[in-house]
């Protein structure tokens, strides 16, 4: 479902008793997975363009894409020999939407959904308290 500091991916440890909560926890808390997720939230891509637009080597991107649809969060359909992934579950952008407003009470406001372009996860300003 995600994967540890070892680079293998900890399905096998949720049977030992991690929970699905900290599996999908886990498998957002990483800056990659969290920039692939804001390029699917605008619409389905190539495995090809989003190694492109990432800057990423295929078998980095692959390997993060093979957590997130280990987690249910992304899925891919076939078109010859190339591989159009998208997400899966809308809910996804609430999780972020909340994450946000999280992130900006504490004073580190970011942006994780679309709007903004693949690495635009950077820390904003906080806005100033009235």
């Amino acid at each position: 479902m995600a994967i540890n500091e070892s680079g293998r991916c900890v399905t096998a440890d949720i049977a030992a008793g991690i929970s699905p909560a900290a599996a999908l926890f886990h498998s957002l808390a990483d800056e990659t997975r969290l920039r692939i997720v804001a390029r699917l939230a605008r619409g389905e891509v190539r495995v090809v363009d989003l190694t492109a637009e990432l800057g990423l080597a295929q078998s980095t991107v692959s390997k993060h894409l093979a957590c997130l649809r280990d987690c249910g969060l992304v899925d891919y359909r076939a078109e010859g020999r190339q591989s159009f992934y998208a997400l899966t579950r809308p809910e996804l952008m609430d999780l972020l939407a909340a994450a946000e407003h999280l992130l900006g009470a504490t004073g580190h406001a970011i942006t994780l959904r679309p709007g903004e372009p693949v690495g635009g996860l950077v820390d904003a300003e906080p806005e100033p308290a009235s």
